[in-house]
């Protein structure tokens, strides 16, 4: 087990990383000031006005970097610094989170397929970890039922796996969709696409980054159990 720690300690330390990147980069773009003066609120509600979508509504939740769509209520829920300020970064997660409500306006497959594994995946995100330690320690144990206690949990955690993964185009088409239609739409001007393109490309780092470390740790889990038999 002292690989494994080994294993997540690398991948937090590189989470934090990137997650203290994109809050340092989202502090710079807040200083970009829109030359449009529109707020997060104001430009979510025009993109979905242009994509001619009328059942979503912008909603504010507290919280920092709580920006989110919700498709069973039909809200783009935008953090309240983004609600309510007018600058780059704002414009760059209100358009992403519009871009999911695009996305599911269209039928997005990615999307579709994301939601429908959502109840499945929030099932074994919560037993995964317990099974597979229960499974390792049957196993210590001599009892041959812990071979396949753990390949069960395996078979949980790799659920989780395969569902960050499926997150990944869905988050990147979002931001496409985003930067697309704030360039095309004249709604920022060339420095504050640069600043919501970064600040964009930062987010979906942290996505990418859930992703390869939870393959990481399912590979790890694997290769126990190979090792095992």
């Amino acid at each position: 087990m002292f690989g494994y720690y080994i294993l997540a300690g690398v991948i937090f330390l590189v989470s934090m990383y990137v997650s203290n990147k994109l809050k340092s980069k989202f502090k710079k773009y807040s200083q970009v000031h829109l030359r449009n003066g529109m707020s997060g609120k104001e430009i979510a509600e025009k993109m979905l006005a242009d994509h001619g979508i009328t059942d979503v509504e912008v909603i504010s939740v507290g919280g920092q970097l709580t920006d989110h769509y919700n498709p069973q209520k039909k809200t783009v829920n935008l953090s309240e610094p983004v609600y309510m300020q007018r600058n780059a970064a704002a414009a760059a997660v209100a358009a992403h989170e519009v871009g999911h409500a695009v996305q599911h306006a269209t039928a997005y497959n990615w999307l579709q397929m994301r939601s429908a594994i959502v109840p499945a995946v929030g099932v074994s995100s919560k037993l995964s970890n317990f099974v597979i330690m229960a499974g390792i320690i049957l196993t210590a144990t001599g009892m041959a039922i812990g071979n396949w206690v753990f390949l069960i949990g395996i078979g949980l955690f790799a659920m989780t796996t395969v569902f960050s993964f499926i997150t990944l185009p869905v988050e990147y088409d979002a931001s496409k969709r985003a930067l697309a239609w704030l360039q095309n739409n004249n709604m920022v001007t060339q420095e504050e696409y640069a600043g919501s393109k970064d600040a964009l490309k930062w987010a979906a780092r942290t996505y990418l980054v859930a992703a390869l470390g939870s393959l990481a740790t399912l590979l790890y889990f694997i290769s126990i159990f190979l090792g095992r038999r």
